[in-house]
């Protein structure tokens, strides 16, 4: 099976980071996941970017869009045009994109625009200081 993981910010690389290692440890007992990485490329800083990969020992990108910095609309348009051609030229069967950015939004219009099957990965729920939700 090939998946196609869409990242672009720091929350999306620890997030992305978990189920990695989850695949990885899956294929050590069947190889039967091809994960192909597909960074957006937002950020361009040694530390928002790089960094994370190193730390958090995750495969360098597949495909590194570099979007840079722009307007909502700006990067989100460059980042959908820029993942439709990798989706094209990779087929995925599945892709996976994680928390709420430009590059989640990017990520999971160009998929559903293809019909194919997408999921979502998120953290979970936030809280205010002080305040427990149940």
């Amino acid at each position: 099976m090939k998946i196609l993981t869409v990242v672009g910010a720091r929350p999306q690389f620890i997030k992305a980071g978990a189920v990695h290692r989850a695949i990885e440890e899956l294929n050590r007992r069947k190889n039967r996941i091809r994960e192909i990485w597909v960074h957006t490329g937002p950020h361009y800083d040694y530390l928002m970017n790089k960094a994370f990969f190193e730390e958090l020992k995750l495969q360098n990108p597949d495909y590194y869009l570099g979007v840079g910095s722009g307007s909502h609309a700006k990067q989100t348009g460059l980042m959908l045009e820029r993942i439709e051609k990798v989706l094209e030229k990779e087929k995925p069967e599945a892709v996976i994109v994680y928390g709420d950015t430009n590059s989640t939004l990017a990520g999971a219009l160009a998929t559903a625009k293809l019909g194919i099957p997408i999921g979502h990965v998120e953290a979970g729920l936030r809280r205010k200081r002080g305040k427990r939700r149940e």
